[in-house]
């Protein structure tokens, strides 16, 4: 595996970055810490430009190379946000913070990337320049899209960006990617079910929500059998049912279900939303009740561009070999708000093996620290060859 020798020298600095923001959670746009950190240490590597505040609380440092006879710029983007969930890995750098935890591996985007700007700063081995970006608010809240309305492409001139992501059960050293839509466009809804309550050993005085909630439910999985194409993938699923009442003998009122939507298609996607709409309503109206939807719009699909999705799995050959990369990986049903920045700019998403650890969003996972100088140097291989010295 060739790693950059001065990238493996600097692993045990990059491992200790990595371990303090995993200290240190910082959730959404709160990341001023992390923020007010990765702006310091652009700053002492000797990065050209370093600008915050750029979608709130995100972080550009540019770093010019041997000269500028391409003017091209290319973008590298790491996020910065961590969970609001309870860590349980009694590691020595576990979360001081109870209730924040960094569960999806931000922490090791952030400090892989860092490193890899180090490295580019020092050597400057490009010509052109380097925007590395450092984005809050992945998790839900939508950080890509605020730094794009910041003028996060049209400011600093990038021609091409590219993101990446650990993958928990892909070896270490190993890399996955696929040219189109890769991750799913990921709506939210909450239904309102309204009925007449009342006493459970007279239904034929009541209207009764649950049973009208129940068959919402079940009707909403023909979205996915009779609504969409067989070769088409949407997923309908109802994560909350929730009633006013806990008694065992009431009918309750109101039922409220919440769940989400996620498709890679956007006509598809909005099918799924006027059938969601048409079932729950026409549905609650056959049982003689009424339900008021709340849908919910959330990122895009995530559409890697095919000739930068090339070049990142021809990157990736580089540093892990042939065998160790697979670019043509299925698809993923999660969301990712780096969708936003491939609207606007080309460019593509890349994963990146974590081994054999827990799942990300869990309390257990953590970040496998042999990832870094793969990471860091795949970063810095992508700018070399992009834009290679004269």
């Amino acid at each position: 595996m060739p790693i950059k020798n001065r990238l493996a020298e600097m692993h045990a600095e990059i491992t200790a970055w990595r371990r303090d923001l995993h200290e240190n959670p910082e959730l959404m746009y709160d990341t001023h810490r992390t923020s007010g950190i990765v702006a310091a240490k652009l700053r002492e590597f000797g990065c050209d430009e370093v600008v915050e505040g750029i979608g709130r609380t995100g972080v550009v440092g540019i770093i010019k190379g041997k000269s500028d006879r391409h003017g091209h710029v290319v973008g590298l983007r790491a996020d910065m946000d961590a969970l609001p969930i309870i860590e349980a890995t009694g590691l020595p750098y576990a979360s001081k913070t109870p209730g924040k935890m960094h569960a999806c591996g931000h922490d090791g985007h952030t400090a892989m990337l860092l490193g890899a700007a180090k490295y580019l700063a020092e050597t400057r081995n490009f010509d052109g320049a380097v925007a590395v970006v450092f984005q809050p608010a992945e998790e839900g809240g939508a950080g890509g899209e605020a730094m794009v309305k910041d003028g996060l492409i049209t400011r600093f001139g990038i021609k091409e960006i590219y993101g990446m992501h650990n993958a928990p059960g892909l070896p270490v050293g190993h890399f996955s990617i696929k040219p189109g839509p890769f991750y799913a466009a990921t709506d939210n809804f909450t239904i309102h079910v309204i009925g007449k309550g009342g006493h459970a050993a007279q239904p034929h005085a009541n209207v009764d929500t649950t049973v009208m909630a129940s068959q919402i439910v079940m009707s909403l999985q023909t979205i996915a059998s009779r609504n969409a194409n067989p070769v088409d993938s949407v997923v309908v699923s109802v994560t909350s049912f929730r009633t006013e009442s806990e008694a065992w003998n009431v009918i309750p009122e109101r039922v409220e279900l919440r769940g989400t939507v996620r498709t890679f298609d956007a006509d598809l996607r909005k099918l799924a939303e006027e059938r969601l709409i048409s079932i729950a309503t026409l549905t609650a109206q056959s049982l003689g009740g009424r339900a008021e939807v709340e849908w919910s719009p959330g990122y895009p699909s995530m559409v890697n561009a095919e000739a930068e999705t090339q070049i990142a799995a021809d990157i990736a050959r580089k540093i892990s070999g042939s065998a160790a990369v697979n670019d043509n990986t299925a698809p993923i049903m999660g969301g990712e708000d780096f969708a936003y920045m491939l609207e606007v700019c080309p460019g593509a998403y890349i994963q990146i093996g974590n081994g054999d650890s827990a799942e990300v969003h869990h309390p257990l996972y953590n970040f496998n620290d042999e990832v870094i100088p793969v990471g860091a140097s795949y970063w810095a291989e992508l700018v070399e060859t992009r834009m290679p010295a004269a």
